[in-house]
């Protein structure tokens, strides 16, 4: 259904520091620059691209909204929160655990403040 997930920066090179180390943390790689000055962020089959508004005013973090990354595992979902904490980011919500459905997640807001989750799928 979607094409990619764009989202603004105040500082890229904040949001590169979180970032790569996210992904990578993740298994994937770190971001490119592409020519027009935006990260990209390509992941089992995933975009998602971060940039300074191109209107100009400053990147703000949108209210409710929630971008969800998939992990392979709980220990996946814990290697990307502790990544983002180290990075910049801010541990939200709950601590990384299991919901009752089985799946295991984790929050964390950006640099910028942008509301992101890592979730692992249950085990069956």
């Amino acid at each position: 259904m979607f094409t990619h997930v764009m989202i603004g920066s105040n500082d890229l090179e904040k949001s590169r520091a979180f970032y790569d180390a996210t992904f990578v943390a993740l298994g994937g790689k770190p971001g490119e620059m592409d020519a027009r000055g935006r990260l990209i962020y390509l992941h089992e089959g995933g975009r998602l691209m971060i940039t300074k508004p191109i209107d100009g005013k400053p990147a703000t973090a949108a209210n409710g909204g929630t971008i969800g990354i998939a992990a392979q595992s709980p220990a996946y979902v814990l290697a990307w929160h502790d990544a983002g904490v180290m990075h910049g980011g801010t541990s939200i919500e709950s601590p990384p655990r299991e919901r009752p459905n089985g799946a295991f997640v984790a929050y964390l807001r950006d640099p910028d403040g942008n509301k992101l989750s890592a979730r692992s799928q249950p085990t069956k």
